[in-house]
């Protein structure tokens, strides 16, 4: 079974920033981040493949950044410029396809809480 383990997450005013990690034990091709705020559905945030091909959502574009470490089996998500609305449990998956689409992710993390408030 493959474990996801996320850490990081916090509380920080609008304008600053964040990096979470996510630590996958075994090697899969797509790493990727999701977030759920209260009330609304899991929506995927950006994926990072095993070539370092990166895609992000247009809400985060320009200001979040991923990254791997292929030795650690690692996964980064640097957030810059957080607002009110990034507020939410962000939660990191592992898969074998590159996409934003939920039910291609076999394993997940438990979640990390990031809240963005004055």
């Amino acid at each position: 079974q493959v474990q996801v383990v996320e850490s990081g997450g916090g509380l920080v005013q609008p304008g600053e920033s964040l990096r979470l990690s996510c630590e996958v034990s075994e090697f899969e091709v797509v790493l990727a981040w999701f977030r759920q705020a209260p009330g609304k559905e899991r929506e995927g945030v950006s994926y990072i493949t095993s070539n370092d091909y990166t895609f992000y959502v247009d809400s985060v574009k320009g200001r979040f950044t991923i990254s791997r470490d292929h030795i650690k089996n690692t996964v980064y998500l640097q957030m810059n410029s957080l607002k009110a609305e990034d507020t939410a449990v962000y939660y990191c998956a592992a898969g074998n396809r590159a996409t934003m689409e939920k039910r291609a992710y076999n394993y997940w993390g438990q979640g990390t809480q990031v809240t963005v408030s004055s």
